[in-house]
């Protein structure tokens, strides 16, 4: 049987944003505890923080930033979420992170089904959640699309198909997003693990191999 990383390589043009943006005008960003200029604002306030995507942007003529697959990052040390003292810290990203403003439409990645949605609330969380379950060669895996606008799940029903490009979504932004920039969180999942409209997007140190190998790089898809 063929993996899941192999069948991604037969699909080209996945969009998960806007589709008119083509992906000349994306440029990777990195937010990476390595990267000093993150050292010289306050991550934990979306304001300064969105003026240094914007910034980012317009330095490299793009309209979306991308990236944070596997990338250790400093964003959550202010939050509970991944900072539970009973527990190791979880600080390495495991989506993909495409940082565009408030109100982009978001796209099913491919043919599926809604599995799950919620609004995930607490400062650091998804804030409005939806994922997808999807087939291919009888091997089932989901995408999930973290940090949408509350209008996104308000109609939102259990097994409503969605057609590879559709429009799922909106981004939403701080003030229901989890308190961050606005960007959707995109992720590829193998084994849910029995969660419905919830699954961690930031995994610890020890925990890492296991959540690489369960949830593949999403540009295995995207191709950015």
């Amino acid at each position: 049987m063929a993996t899941l990383e192999t069948l991604f390589a037969e699909f080209e043009n996945i969009n998960v944003i806007d589709n008119s943006i083509p992906y000349s005008q994306y440029t990777p960003i990195d937010l990476s505890v390595t990267n000093i200029e993150l050292s010289q604002i306050e991550l934990n306030n979306p304001n300064d923080f969105e003026t240094f995507v914007e910034n980012h942007l317009q330095k490299n003529n793009a309209k979306v930033a991308y990236g944070g697959y596997n990338e250790v990052r400093n964003l959550y040390k202010s939050s509970l979420i991944f900072n539970d003292e009973k527990a190791d810290e979880r600080n390495i990203h495991i989506g993909m992170d495409l940082w565009i403003k408030a109100g982009t439409p978001v796209l099913a990645a491919l043919d599926g089904t809604v599995y799950g949605f919620d609004y995930n609330t607490g400062a650091g969380n998804y804030g409005p959640t939806i994922i997808l379950k999807h087939s291919l060669e009888n091997q089932i895996f989901y995408t999930l699309y973290g940090h949408l606008a509350a209008e996104s799940i308000e109609d939102m029903e259990i097994n409503s198909f969605f057609k590879k490009g559709q429009q799922l979504a909106t981004l939403g932004n701080s003030f229901v997003n989890g308190g961050y920039s606005p960007h959707l969180h995109f992720q590829i999942i193998k084994n849910i693990d029995g969660n419905f409209s919830d699954y961690p997007g930031v995994c610890s140190q020890n925990n890492l191999d296991y959540y690489l190998e369960n949830c593949p790089d999403p540009n295995l898809l995207l191709k950015i």
